[in-house]
């Protein structure tokens, strides 16, 4: 017969890899159908640029699809299902929701898709490019893309969700998990988008800083799963009973959550870093080109080709010993 947990039916069959894996549209959440919504909007995007020529880089397309892919699976499969009285696989979901989809995502570059895409004309067809324009400009957008504002909600995600009774009053209904999910999707995107920077985005630090941001978070998110592996208590109440006949041990399972908790962050993390670092090198590749081109068409006026700021810095000496003989 099965049961019921926050207006979803749970299967009485106990959770194998293969029924986790294994699409169930039944019991699938909305933010589900808003990963089909994503993958058809950017198709668009994309048959309006080859409508005029335009080129797109493939593995951004493929980067944006994988993503929705991974949105779609984890809200529509047995993750999403057995999830809902397992906090471990509840934990994959979460992990993957706020740390692999949002990547993928934001490598696609969907911002400069809609920049390109959309109508640029100044009637009722561009309200959305200039709507996009505004937000990218705007206090606001500044305001939700800073460190200070990011690197809090990311760690919040973890501590004011699942040490609180925040977590359980959201388990409880459809529409509170539905809007748990998003708000997992939308911290990851706030988080890695100014970091990634593959996108205008209203707020940009250097690179030094980027990588920063990136490590500042990780102290927090490794205490939260070692915390959730050593409790010798249940901490949340929507998983203290789950069906009989899955056999599953609650707090055995919170541990495995704690621990999924602890590792899942350290492969985004390094790949995030690398794709930081690969940025900062062609950056400083691009800076020394223009540099060495400034000074071979200097040479060429019949200049001295001296370094800009070694010039001035040489002025400046000889200013100072004509002051002072």
């Amino acid at each position: 017969m099965g049961h019921e947990h926050g207006g979803m039916h749970l299967p009485d069959l106990p959770p194998t890899t293969g029924r986790v894996l294994a699409l169930d549209l039944g019991g699938a959440s909305p933010v589900a159908w808003l990963a089909v919504l994503l993958a058809v909007a950017y198709a668009v995007g994309l048959w309006r640029l080859h409508a005029r020529g335009v080129r797109w880089k493939p593995l951004r397309t493929v980067a944006w699809m994988v993503g929705c892919a991974s949105l779609f699976h984890v809200c529509a499969s047995g993750l999403q299902t057995y999830g809902m009285a397992m906090f471990s696989l509840h934990m994959v979901q979460h992990m993957v929701l706020t740390m692999i989809t949002p990547l993928l995502l934001l490598l696609g570059a969907p911002v400069t898709l809609a920049l390109r895409a959309l109508p640029t004309s100044y009637g009722p067809a561009g309200m959305p490019r200039r709507l996009l324009l505004s937000g990218l400009h705007s206090r606001l957008g500044r305001f939700v893309s800073h460190p200070l504002f990011t690197v809090p909600l990311f760690v919040a995600s973890l501590y004011g969700v699942y040490f609180t009774p925040v977590f359980d009053d959201l388990m409880s209904t459809v529409p509170g998990h539905t809007l748990m999910l998003l708000h997992f999707l939308m911290t990851g995107l706030l988080f890695f988008g100014p970091i990634l920077a593959v996108d205008p985005w209203p707020r940009r630090a250097g690179y030094g800083g980027r990588m920063l941001e990136l490590l500042l978070p990780a102290p927090f998110h490794a205490f939260f799963g070692v915390a959730v592996m050593m409790s010798n208590s249940i901490l949340l109440t929507s998983y203290a009973n789950p069906p009989a006949s899955w056999g599953i041990d609650p707090l055995y399972d919170q541990g495995a959550a704690g621990g999924i908790a602890w590792s899942f962050g350290e492969f985004p993390t390094v790949l995030v870093l690398a794709v930081v670092f690969f940025q900062w090198s062609r950056s400083e590749d691009r800076a020394s080109r223009a540099e060495d081109r400034a000074r071979d068409r200097a040479i060429a006026r019949g200049e001295t080709g001296e370094d800009p700021e070694l010039a001035a810095y040489n002025e400046r000496l000889r200013r100072l010993a004509t002051r002072n003989p």
